[in-house]
């Protein structure tokens, strides 16, 4: 019997890494900022490196709920959802982001400079409970509509829209990460063999970079 309730493990997983890297990043370019933790020319690129593809990552993310996600909520479920609100965060994240690769490509060029460390580490605290706040909003309104009026077809619609335009080097170590060991399995069992594959060859990469960031 074909499956017709949507599958929203992969956009919770999502949503938890936008949270978990805006996070960690505003506090590493803290302690960059407080000279706990040394503002090396290494570090500065890679962090610029990543946030510019973080940043990428949630604009994608939102445009594709704006332009797919949206129109199948006011065409399957009308009135039971307002999506005013969220609408507005995301156009309120848009010059937010530019700000963080503004400021990030401003820590790489200078990477000493603490003042610039800290303007990032503002930025990125306030795009982190800009975040929080949305994605906890998102969850608590949009799923229970998305499980009661959307079906798994038009879900996929979704979902292929997410992955198209997405860099996969990026999301699947990322995926990795931040999804649990019974999530990650449930992963594998829908994914197959492709996903192990794809992700032994990204994670030594990703790893590095970790390393290079956080030590």
């Amino acid at each position: 019997m074909k499956n017709t309730e949507p599958n929203l493990l992969g956009i919770t997983i999502n949503h938890r890494s936008m949270r978990g890297d805006a996070r960690r990043f505003a506090d590493v370019t803290r302690a960059i900022a407080d000279g706990s933790l040394p503002g090396t020319p290494g570090r500065a690129r890679a962090i610029q490196q990543y946030l510019t593809s973080l940043c990428d990552g949630i604009h994608h993310h939102h445009q594709a709920e704006d332009d797919v996600l949206w129109p199948v909520l006011r065409e399957t479920a009308g009135a039971e959802v307002d999506l005013a609100e969220l609408t507005d965060d995301h156009k309120q994240l848009d010059p937010l982001l530019d700000r963080v690769r503004a400021e990030a490509t401003a820590l790489a060029a200078a990477p000493a400079d603490r003042a610039a460390a800290g303007r990032l580490s503002d930025t990125l605290a306030t795009l982190r409970d800009l975040l929080d706040e949305h994605i906890d909003d998102e969850e608590r309104t949009v799923f229970p509509v998305i499980r009661r009026y959307v079906n798994h077809d038009q879900w996929q619609q979704v979902e292929n829209a997410v992955r198209k335009g997405s860099k996969i080097g990026f999301e699947l170590p990322r995926i990795e990460r931040y999804a649990t060991p019974d999530e990650l399995a449930d992963l594998r069992r829908t994914a197959g063999p492709v996903l192990l594959l794809m992700l032994a060859a990204v994670r030594p990469g990703f790893a590095r970079r970790e390393r290079v960031i956080f030590g």
